[in-house]
């Protein structure tokens, strides 16, 4: 007690101060997070700055200058790995934008401003993790994280909630199991494809099979346009709500074939379409294509005697206008959905297509289904998966099964929500493997902090300067 006593008397008044500012942040922080038990690290905080019982800065006494240089380094990493911890989980985090999925909104290499107190940040389910890297250490290819301790759901309160339109990023829904050789399609996918004896009796090709946590899948991002309860429809490209049709996002793209009818299309002329180098898919014509390019309208000869060069690309409204207005530009025809795509839900989007899909009934908190065959076909995903019910089937009678009991009904415990990309025929999103649970939400994006294009050098356009600090929620619906 009297060397209690003595460490109080010896405080300076600015540790006091310190101590003081950093308690009051601790304690806001700990109501934010509703977990008071966690209070109690007051009382570390009272040691690091008045008692010093705990010898965390022994180094500094140390007589060794290589001692005191070395852990000085080792001192400052660790407080800014924490600091960055603590920034990164709870207010916000750099993602790097990897697809086409929602161009011409975001384009590939811009590196955004994700607001995680936009919805709430949520509290790390896996709570050890290296802050810097998503899931797997670079070079040594083994996990950044501890599946011990897992913590259960929980989001503290944000400044508001997913509305039709955001462009959110989130945790993949179907990332739950990966087969680490081959990513994309993903697990689920693949499965569809070659069956699930295949990929595990062949981890050569496919790889190792492994499970991920909920907020150590990988990052997506795309737009919402279905909410908690809302039922969607897409017609022809264009999303029904509840039977009313949304407006298209101002930079909506679809695929569309066309023809060049006088020479190749140049690079100046690629950059004044604006379409990408990846974006700019040349298709081999032969003369057995020819009656079929005839019915469509497109030329077959040219002044040479050659058939026009074809191509198929990603364009927007605005595209098309400008490329419709080129002399050298034939027929511009929009690019017929395949079918027999692997759409969700399994059985019932037999007939689906990406641009002809649904109707879907979007999962709400509290809402409550029959559960029929039709209606496990749509939800078993969530109900098993997400809402962890693993004990549930259907049985070949058509009874439904949830934690090993019969069930008429299930009644839901969390919102979803669907998701899709602006480059609507060429983005991987809820129409191919279902909604988004809010526990998978990760926040808004924001700003893009700086773009490159990989298409040029860094000091010859590669840096987009126009896009620093551009609005990354842009691209809304326009009435």
């Amino acid at each position: 007690m009297d060397s209690f006593k003595e460490r109080i008397r010896a405080t300076k008044p600015t540790r006091w101060v310190r101590f003081g500012i950093v308690s009051l942040i601790f304690l806001l922080w700990v109501i934010w997070l509703r977990s008071w038990w966690v209070a109690l690290f007051i009382v570390l905080l009272f040691d690091i700055y008045i008692t010093g019982y705990i010898p965390l800065t022994w180094w500094k006494k140390s007589k060794n200058a290589t001692v005191r240089a070395v852990m000085g380094w080792v001192d400052a990493i660790v407080y800014a790995l924490v600091l960055v911890y603590f920034v990164f989980t709870f207010i916000g985090q750099n993602y790097q934008i990897p697809s086409s999925s929602l161009e011409k909104t975001l384009l590939v290499g811009d590196y955004l401003w994700v607001n995680k107190m936009s919805y709430g940040p949520r509290v790390p389910m896996t709570p050890v993790h290296f802050p810097l890297v998503q899931n797997t250490f670079p070079v040594l290819n083994t996990k950044s994280y501890l599946e011990w301790p897992n913590w259960k759901y929980h989001r503290l309160k944000g400044l508001g909630n997913v509305e039709r339109g955001d462009i959110v990023v989130f945790n993949f829904p179907a990332g739950d199991t990966v087969a680490l050789n081959m990513q994309n399609p993903d697990y689920y996918t693949l499965v569809k494809m070659f069956g699930r004896n295949t990929i595990e009796a062949n981890s050569d090709q496919f790889g190792e099979i492994t499970y991920r946590p909920v907020d150590r899948r990988e990052n997506y991002v795309k737009r919402c346009v279905g909410l908690p309860g809302e039922r969607l429809k897409i017609v022809d490209g264009v999303i029904y709500i509840n039977g009313e049709a949304l407006p298209q996002p101002e930079d909506v793209q679809f695929n569309y074939y066309y023809q060049a009818l006088n020479h190749s299309i140049t690079d100046d002329e690629w950059e004044a379409f604006g379409i990408a180098a990846d974006d700019r898919g040349r298709i081999n014509i032969t003369e057995a294509d020819i009656p079929a390019l005839e019915h469509l309208g497109f030329a077959t000869t040219s002044a040479s005697g050659q058939i026009p060069p074809m191509y198929l690309s990603p364009l927007t409204a605005e595209m098309v206008k400008k490329m419709e207005s080129d002399p050298n530009i034939g027929t511009i025809m929009r690019m017929p959905a395949p079918e027999g795509e692997y759409l969700f839900p399994d059985k019932m989007s037999a007939g689906w297509t990406r641009q002809d899909y649904g109707e879907v009934l979007i999962p709400r908190k509290g809402m409550t289904v029959r559960m029929t065959p039709a209606a496990w076909d749509m939800y078993n995903r969530a109900i098993r998966n997400y809402e962890n019910h693993p004990d549930s089937w259907l049985a070949e009678d058509g009874t439904v099964y949830i934690d090993g009991k019969p069930a008429d009904t299930y009644t839901f415990a969390m919102d979803y929500y669907f998701m899709m990309g602006d480059n609507r025929d060429n983005s991987l999103d809820s129409r191919y493997w279902g909604f988004v649970p809010e526990d998978h939400i990760v926040g808004k994006p924001m700003r893009v902090l700086i773009s490159f294009d990989k298409d040029k050098g860094l000091f010859n356009g590669g840096i987009r300067w126009n896009r620093i600090l551009k609005d990354a929620n842009s691209g809304l619906p326009t009435e």
